[in-house]
């Protein structure tokens, strides 16, 4: 019986220890599942020309909806949308993803899209990122930036997708490798609070929702082996990309001399309307397809937002050679430099 309370004993305090060390680490939610708020079945989002006009607008030409949940040719300027697919999802074709990750059909198919997802189900994995099954979405799917997409504009985008016509399009689940699967979870923050619209006074402020919303940071900013931001290098590029479109990285956005302070408005605006720099083509991957459609107010916004960034010495060129970056930890065209 001595021997027993022993085991007993030290049993009990490796169970203490090991939850201290979850606790303070990776904590519970890979365990039991991600935050998530209780869905409101009765949340219905009215539709209105105003709602539906915006919607379309923010889903095709800002947020990158219709980037990802439609099939397209990889190799064509801007990543040319295969019509009449609008919608319909597709598996991300990106080297080096965790598993298969697939943008589903969101059409409101009721057998194969989202037909028979509440407004509210849409809302959850629009702006925090849980899906209608209650799974945790993978981060390629951008809610942590959509987490900050006012109410009126989230309402917008979903009357805009109940007005896509149906497509049947069965797709494969996605399927994420463990760990990843598991520590996903942790990524979704329930919105239990009303997002008032932004502020957009200046063009600074607008340039920065506007920012924000289109995802720019996401490929323009360096990742670590975690597949996190590098704190510090925001928009300073060096984030790889590989697919049916090669292997590119990322430009430094920043106005350092790295990056682009050579840039004016025109130049911006022109590069994001024609798919090139001059006489440079822009990768296939960069979604001036999407982005062309933005505003001129919208685009120029966003330009006066980029030079008010810190400027981050990160010299990427992807002309030159690939060798070893120091800062980014990755090898780009030009890393050797930095």
């Amino acid at each position: 019986m001595k021997k027993l309370g022993k085991i007993l004993a030290w049993t009990l305090v490796i169970v203490l220890l090991a939850a201290t060390g979850i606790s303070f680490t990776i904590g519970w939610h890979p365990f039991i599942g991600p935050r998530a708020r209780q869905i409101d079945s009765t949340r219905k989002f009215q539709s209105s020309p105003e709602r539906l006009a915006r919607g379309k607008y923010l889903a095709e030409n800002v947020n990158g909806c219709m980037f990802c949940h439609t099939l397209r040719d990889w190799t064509a300027l801007g990543s040319g949308v295969i019509k009449p697919n609008l919608g319909s999802g597709q598996q991300m074709p990106f080297v080096g993803l965790p598993g298969r990750i697939v943008a589903p059909n969101i059409t409101p198919d009721p057998e194969t899209g989202a037909g028979t997802w509440t407004d509210d189900q849409l809302a959850r994995a629009i702006r925090e990122g849980v899906g209608h099954d209650g799974r945790a979405l993978f981060p390629l799917m951008p809610y942590e930036k959509l987490h900050s997409m006012s109410d009126e504009d989230l309402a917008s985008v979903i009357v805009y997708l109940r007005a896509l016509p149906p497509i049947h399009n069965p797709l494969p689940p996605s399927e994420i490798i463990f760990p990843v699967k598991y520590l996903i979870r942790n990524v979704p923050q329930p919105l239990t609070e009303p997002v008032s619209a932004p502020d957009l006074s200046t063009p600074e402020k607008r340039g920065a929702y506007m920012t924000t919303m289109s995802g720019c940071a996401d490929c323009h900013t360096p990742q670590d082996a975690h597949g996190a931001a590098i704190p510090g290098m925001e928009f300073a590029g060096g984030f790889i990309l590989e697919g049916p479109f090669g292997r590119i990285a990322s430009a430094n956005l920043t106005p350092d001399p790295s990056g682009i302070p050579y840039y004016d408005t025109k130049m911006f605006v022109d590069a994001i309307h024609t798919g090139s720099v001059r006489a440079r083509k822009l990768n296939p991957v960069m979604p001036t397809e999407v982005y062309r459609g933005m505003t001129d107010e919208d685009l120029t916004a966003i330009f006066t937002y980029l030079k008010t960034l810190k400027p981050i010495h990160h010299h990427v060129d992807n002309t030159e050679p690939s060798a070893f970056c120091k800062l980014c930890k990755v090898a780009h065209g030009g890393g050797n430099t930095n």
